[in-house]
């Protein structure tokens, strides 16, 4: 088990803010999981959970312990074209995608180069191009914090919902998570009416893509909008897409006819976040040292030197003019802490 003091957190967020914890703690086995449980318990300070920082934004330093997985691990039972994917929470998101695809399974290839870790894909239901992965999440296993048992939470107990789960709620302090176990089916039509995955699919040549030709499509448009973290700090999208009642769609869509949107059920349609900023006259645009990425306005980018409550300041900016144009509050899709 790895345990540092006074350790800086600069190498565990992608947004490159130099905070620092008062203790850092990793496990990589159960059975560390289970002694961190215990530490926890015993300390008199406040603890945060985080994965690879990809979700993050530190707006001071942390005067408490930082948790961390790195328990790895892949494996893969299968019966009839049927599999369950068991993975170490602290195995790198995208690496177990492209393990699959290389395996032949389409389930997990439009969520490609979301970055993060597994641990964290189930507690924020990650999401891309029409696909969640809640959609194929079997069972989380993790240790209980208040007891230190080893406990297997079944998919239907996490109350997953758009970018949400109860990980990210009341079992915020709860729960170390172990594994996460997926369900893969070798039948799987992935999703490719999404976005502009047709178009580039046939820009290609490629009516029928296999898992591999897919993936690499969704990385090359992934890569064209979103910038790289080690080149320019984010943390991919910054708001969540609202998702609005018929009603209120009814009125936008009366007062800005070309809005894109995209239907949910009878009573619901979703509006990208990123078009109202480009709407409101954010994109590309800098507050200080933090800016509005020009490729995608979804994206807020520290342009070196942005502490984190800079970042949150553009936030808030935006939040009141989105809000005074749409009459949408957009929720921010990052942990600020």
């Amino acid at each position: 088990m790895r345990d540092e003091r006074d350790y800086s957190l600069l190498s565990h967020n992608t947004f490159g803010i130099d905070a620092r914890c008062r203790r850092y703690v990793e496990y990589a086995s159960v059975d560390e999981a289970q002694m961190v449980a215990s530490m926890l318990r015993e300390a008199e300070c406040p603890f945060l959970i985080i994965g690879a920082g990809s979700n993050l934004l530190l707006t001071k330093d942390f005067e408490g312990i930082v948790v961390r997985s790195s328990l790895r691990g892949i494996s893969l039972m299968e019966h009839n074209g049927e599999a369950l994917l068991r993975c170490g929470s602290g195995e790198t998101w995208d690496d177990v995608v492209a393990w699959t695809v290389e395996r032949g399974f389409a389930d997990m290839v439009n969520l490609s180069l979301i970055p993060g870790d597994v641990g964290a894909s189930a507690v924020q239901n990650i999401g891309a191009y029409g696909s969640e992965v809640c959609q194929l999440i079997e069972e989380v296993h993790a240790v209980e914090i208040a007891t230190g048992q080893r406990q297997i939470i079944k998919a239907q107990e996490c109350r997953y919902a758009y970018r949400d789960s109860r990980f990210k709620h009341e079992w915020s302090k709860q729960w170390l998570i172990t594994h996460v176990v997926y369900r893969l089916s070798r039948s799987t039509q992935p999703n490719i009416e999404y976005g502009n995955i047709r178009a580039e699919l046939e820009r290609r040549g490629t009516a029928s893509p296999t898992p591999q030709q897919l993936r690499a499509v969704i990385i090359d448009i992934r890569r064209s909008k979103l910038p790289d973290p080690m080149q320019l700090g984010n943390a991919g999208s910054f708001f969540t897409n609202p998702i609005v009642s018929r009603d209120k769609y009814d009125q936008l869509a009366a007062a800005y006819p070309q809005m894109p949107h995209y239907y949910i059920d009878e009573e619901h349609e979703k509006i990208p976040a990123g078009w109202m900023i480009e709407q409101c006259g954010w994109k590309g645009r800098s507050l200080g040292r933090a800016a509005v990425h020009d490729k995608q306005a979804l994206v807020l980018v520290n342009l070196g030197g942005a502490s984190g409550q800079d970042i949150v300041d553009l936030c808030d900016a935006i939040r009141r003019d989105v809000a005074h144009q749409f009459g949408i509050d957009l929720i921010p899709e990052v942990n600020i802490v």
